[in-house]
């Protein structure tokens, strides 16, 4: 008998050594608040302003897993010719989402009585594997090696009073080179910046992917640095709310962020952790953007997005008053009013804080 008592300790002791192991090699989830988000009783539709970005993934993601779905939530996309047709749509409620990207001219909206809030990150570098960096001449890679060797250069960007010059001007700020030191060429289009390099008319140039990557497999040009090296907190792109949205529908607003951060966390987890169903999510991201190489998904470098939302406050308000010393905006904005992290707040109480 003793000998059976024996036995069955020793086996439970086991049973639970193996659990242990088995939860130490998985994946921690968030942790649970002990709240739960019941469905809306009726569904409710919400309107996205998204044009296919890769910058969208967190929309795309709980529309094709049915994060949306399981609250109740249906979603529908439209698209805008540009901004200035979108942001009156989000500020009337005709659109309750949106996509922002920092520029004078978005400020500028604001400051005219264009009411929208920034309600979630959407757009961000990743240390070491920037999506919006600088690239180099494949011919110049040998030339162009330290910051300081940009100068005399000539260097495309593709705004001016937008987020790229902001960038542009942080990078020579870090290389100690004064924009009388170099050559800025204003070229709107990215593909063109490509055609430039290959006829070597240009430099450098503020590149965008997949381009970066696309360029390197062609030998066109070769990524310079990181643009996280002088610009590791730049916002890119927020996402953008109605105030209605925020206000009248706040508890479709709640979900609607809960479903986006949960996709948000997919999204990480494949590309920056390198954990979960990576065939899944490449899948969902080539349906939506226009990216449909789904092999170059795994050589990119992708948007970063914070699985708990919250966007670089101070660096938004640091891109303001680079466009406000350039002339570009000369109206004040209350960015106690214009950054709202409610929604966020209130989604990580019922689904958790992400854990790095």
């Amino acid at each position: 008998m003793k000998k059976l008592a024996w036995f069955v300790v020793l086996f439970i002791g086991m049973i639970s050594l193996v659990a242990c192991q088995s939860k130490e090699s998985s994946p921690s989830p968030a942790p649970s608040t002990g709240n739960e988000l019941s469905p809306l009783e009726e569904p409710a539709k919400v309107v996205i302003a998204e044009d296919g970005s890769a910058s969208g993934a967190g929309f795309y993601i709980a529309k094709d897993k049915g994060y949306f779905e399981k609250y109740n939530i249906e979603v529908e996309f439209a698209t805008f010719g540009n901004s200035d047709e979108m942001l009156p749509a989000v500020a009337s409620g005709e659109v309750d989402v949106a996509g922002g990207i920092s520029s004078a001219s978005f400020f500028n909206s604001i400051a005219q009585g264009i009411d929208v809030r920034f309600i979630a990150d959407k757009g961000h570098n990743n240390e070491g594997s920037s999506y919006f960096t600088f690239v180099v001449r494949e011919d110049l890679k040998d030339v162009i090696i330290d910051y300081s060797d940009i100068k005399g250069k000539k260097i495309a960007v593709s705004t001016k009073n937008g987020v790229d010059d902001y960038i542009y001007h942080e990078m020579l700020k870090h290389a100690g080179v004064s924009t009388d030191e170099v050559e800025f060429v204003l070229m709107s289009d990215f593909g063109n910046m490509m055609s430039a390099m290959g006829n070597q008319q240009i430099d450098l140039a503020l590149q965008i992917e997949p381009l970066i990557t696309q360029g390197e497999n062609q030998g066109i040009h070769q990524r310079f640095g990181d643009a996280t090296d002088y610009a590791p907190e730049a916002q890119i792109a927020m996402v953008l709310g109605s105030p209605n949205f925020l206000t009248e529908r706040r508890d479709v607003a709640v979900r609607f962020m809960a479903a986006y951060l949960e996709a948000v966390r997919d999204y990480h987890d494949v590309f920056i952790k390198g954990i979960g169903d990576e065939a899944e999510i490449i899948s969902i991201m080539a349906n939506h953007t226009a990216l449909k190489d789904e092999a170059l998904w795994e050589q990119v470098g992708v948007t970063g997005l914070n699985p708990n939302g919250y966007i670089f406050e101070e660096d938004v308000k640091k891109q303001y008053e680079f466009y406000k010393e350039n002339g570009a905006i000369q109206a004040e904005l209350d960015f106690e009013q214009i950054i709202d992290m409610s929604l966020v707040e209130e989604a990580i109480e019922i689904i958790g804080t992400y854990e790095e």
